[in-house]
């Protein structure tokens, strides 16, 4: 058994000091113990380590290269798609593997401990699949066999170009299955999966109510009984007036009252909902997925936060687009996008806990259901999903309790974070992972080959 010991560590039971955590060979915590003597591994500042809920790792290669004032009048998600499209048009699955260990790798190193890959990128350029359907799952699972990282896949259900089940554009026909082909992929990708240990998880995604139809959503939903389901809900003001137009309802009342939305789902981003929609969704038991730094980016809408959360609603955070890679910036963009619109301050904070409490154990116990893991809680039985964090950092020196996640989060960054587990695999020591150099290389020499624009 290793030994984790910590000067003060946010437990299942609050913020305790001299914590002795037992992590057994099977990556799971054993015990937990205040009040110890200095013993094993010595750290700061112990916190569980969020999971990453939702990310296209690929487009991290596209990151600096969308600021540009487009050809059309007024940029927004949809010319941004337009880019993306081209741009993986170009992707081979050794790039794939190349990206995707180095976001997972980012990943860590922010203080994440595992991730929930979207994962839509299947076919060749042109439509053609692989000779093996799960190739590109394939390389997401090989990576995080280099990284390390706990890994959720989730490969993604995509049939149609919108609401009127038109054809897949060019620029969508890597990523179009209809829902017999899709149920191969999924086997195909358990397949793969099970070369990684025994914490990672498969699950389903059908991509959202524009691309795969109710059917192919029941059959998805049935795959993989018990696992995740994630799907992106009401992220564009476009997207809720093609749903409403098609299916005479808002997506975010279409998906809770036409499929058995309960703690397995995870509904993604969920920007744009009415009062009525927010209540339900907060009772269902279901993780409304938020990526603040990609939807600030996309210039998609502000959740509903204060609402949501006001109502018990669970939530985690992903990095989505990749542009950014930073658990204490998606947090803080959390909160001041609330400040933004309520012209507030302290919007989540509650009376007994901190801003940055409610933010970081909300992530936590949220990303924890979403990615289908017992983890988010330093607590015997949980995984050994971890994070130090540098108590010799200039904003939390002297820093106690809540006021370490306040700090870390409005006046911080990565750069805090010291060491990183998942599952009790200790693969970031003094903020680095143990195969940065070469992780690093690789990417660079892939986006080096890839060019500098798109």
């Amino acid at each position: 058994m290793e030994t984790i010991w910590a000067e003060q560590a946010l437990t299942a039971e609050g913020w305790q000091e001299k914590v002795a955590v037992g992590v057994g060979r099977d990556g799971k915590i054993v015990s937990v113990t205040p009040g110890s003597e200095p013993s094993g591994n010595q750290v700061s500042i112990l916190l569980p380590a969020p999971a990453n809920v939702h990310s296209h790792a690929f487009q991290r290669a596209m990151a600096g290269l969308t600021e540009q004032r487009g050809p059309e009048n007024g940029d927004n998600f949809w010319t941004w798609r337009k880019l993306m499209y081209a741009f993986l048009d170009r992707l081979t699955p050794e790039d794939v593997e190349a990206i995707t260990a180095f976001v997972q790798m980012g990943m860590l190193e922010a203080g994440y401990g595992s991730s929930v890959e979207f994962h839509y990128l299947h076919h060749q350029p042109g439509g053609l699949p692989y000779d093996d359907p799960a190739e590109m799952a394939a390389r997401i699972v090989s990576a995080a066999g280099d990284t390390g990282i706990g890994l959720t896949l989730l490969p993604v259900l995509y049939e149609f170009g919108g609401c009127d089940r038109r054809p897949l554009g060019p620029g969508q026909i890597r990523f179009g299955n209809k829902p017999d082909a899709y149920a191969r992929l999924v086997e195909a990708s358990v397949d793969h999966m099970r070369s990684l240990p025994a914490d990672c998880v498969t699950g389903v995604a059908p991509h959202s109510l524009r691309a795969a139809s109710p059917e192919g959503i029941k059959l998805a939903t049935a795959l993989r009984p018990g696992k995740p389901v994630h799907m992106h809900v009401a992220e564009q003001v476009g997207e809720v007036e093609e749903v409403l137009n098609a299916f005479g309802r808002r997506p975010m009342a279409w998906a809770l009252s036409n499929h058995p939305v309960d703690k397995h789902w995870c509904l993604i981003h969920c920007t744009h909902m009415v009062q009525a929609e927010i209540s339900v969704l907060a009772k269902s038991g279901a993780v409304a997925g938020l990526c603040p730094i990609t939807e600030s980016s996309l210039g998609d809408g502000i959740f509903e936060g204060s609402a949501y959360l006001g109502l018990g609603g669970k939530f985690a955070i992903g990095s989505d687009s990749n542009v950014k890679i930073s658990l204490s910036e998606e947090l803080r963009t959390l909160e001041y996008s609330q400040r933004l619109r309520d012209r507030g301050r302290a919007i989540l904070a509650m009376e007994e806990k901190s801003t940055g409490r409610i933010l970081f154990e909300g992530a936590a116990a949220g990303g924890a259901q979403a990615a289908g893991r017992k983890a988010g809680k330093i607590a015997p039985g949980h995984l050994a999903d971890l994070l130090s964090l540098d108590g010799n950092a200039i904003d939390l020196t002297g820093r106690k309790g809540d006021t370490i996640l306040d700090s870390f989060i409005f006046a911080g960054n990565e750069r805090m974070v010291r060491d990183v587990w998942s599952a009790g695999r200790h693969l970031v020591k003094e903020g680095r992972h143990r195969n940065h150099d070469r992780i690093t290389s690789r990417y660079r020499n892939t986006t080096r080959m890839l060019g500098q624009s798109i």
